[in-house]
């Protein structure tokens, strides 16, 4: 059990979440009130109190239809922005300085809206965050992968042509069962030679070949979740020779039960085989948590002191695709904070 002077330190900690969706982070406020909007032609709950309930997933599929059922909530240019400068200010509130945050375009262009339109809403809404709270924000524009490879196409056709200020990467998300990485080679290759980088989900519901896949297929440089990167050994010296960073989300892979128990969850495995690792907050909303919860989950699951939390939030920050300048300036921030 952590002292209240651990996570004091933790609350107080600068930050970087490299693995954060927008819609998912939205906070209770936010998805009551865009579903009292649209009352009568959705299934969220307009009351904040009712979300925790309509937020039990029964399996990974179940959390993949609810997170829909809220991204279709979001119909109009304000609901957008409305959203997208709330995480912002939830994100600030937990002293995150930077964060990639991960945004699907493709759900949004089938609810109405144009490229042109949607990236400059994302853009407008990132510099009025940084400027109110001052978090910088950077994108990834995620494949979602239950559309395929239409979803897919369009999603790199925004990410090349519109090619918003904000966007470092490009990822894919979504159901991974039935749904092979290699499917997007072509997608990865693309974005990649344009200048983005590679950061697909992989080994979350499924087990260590599709880490492999997003490896060799997609040139993964981090990867989403990669939990079960614990069932193959030569996969985990390959991490951890190669650098490649697992953006792990602890409480996330309880809620969506692709983990049984907490006491079950292989972080301290990947730790212990010198994998790279970073702790994100996934959806935090829908799964009860914050990167503050998700640091002090890490920091008894790894048996860690304060300079070994502080180390965490380091090693997000050289994982992350900020300039060189920023990240040392954020290091140092961390170092003086702790001391």
């Amino acid at each position: 059990m952590l002292t209240p002077e651990t996570t004091e330190f933790i609350a107080g900690l600068p930050k970087a979440e490299l693995h954060v969706h927008h819609v998912g982070a939205a906070s209770p406020r936010i998805v009551a009130e865009l579903a009292a909007r649209h009352e009568g032609s959705t299934s969220v709950p307009a009351d904040p109190a009712l979300l925790e309930t309509f937020y039990d997933f029964r399996d990974f599929a179940h959390f993949i239809e609810i997170y829909l059922a809220v991204v279709d909530l979001i119909r109009e240019p304000d609901d957008l922005w409305a959203l997208i400068h709330g995480v912002g200010r939830d994100l600030a509130g937990q002293r995150v300085r930077y964060a990639e945050l991960t945004v699907t375009p493709y759900t949004h262009l089938l609810r109405g809206f144009a490229d042109a339109e949607f990236c400059e809403i994302i853009e407008d809404a990132r510099h009025r965050v940084e400027a109110d709270f001052g978090t910088t924000l950077r994108w990834c524009f995620d494949i979602p992968s239950e559309y395929g490879v239409a979803g897919a196409d369009r999603t790199l056709s925004v990410a090349l042509d519109q090619r918003p200020e904000g966007l470092v990467s490009f990822g894919l998300g979504g159901p991974e069962i039935g749904v092979p990485r290699g499917m997007f080679t072509s997608h990865f290759a693309a974005a990649r030679a344009a200048g983005l980088h590679s950061v697909p989900h992989a080994g979350e519901s499924t087990g260590a070949e599709t880490v492999w896949d997003a490896i060799r297929e997609l040139g993964a440089e981090r990867i989403g979740h990669g939990v079960h990167s614990v069932e193959d050994p030569a996969l985990l010296e390959h991490l951890a020779t190669h650098g490649i960073t697992l953006e792990v989300c602890p409480t996330s892979n309880i809620r969506t039960r692709v983990v049984p128990s907490m006491a079950d969850h292989p972080l301290p495995e990947l730790v212990k085989a010198g994998v790279p690792v970073t702790i994100n907050s996934d959806d935090p909303p829908m799964f009860g948590t914050t990167l503050n919860q998700e640091y002090a989950v890490a920091a008894e699951l790894l048996d860690l002191d304060r300079d070994g939390i502080a180390d965490l939030a380091r090693s997000a920050v050289r994982a992350s695709f900020l300039a060189p300048e920023g990240k040392s300036a954020l290091i140092a921030e961390i170092d003086a904070y702790a001391g």
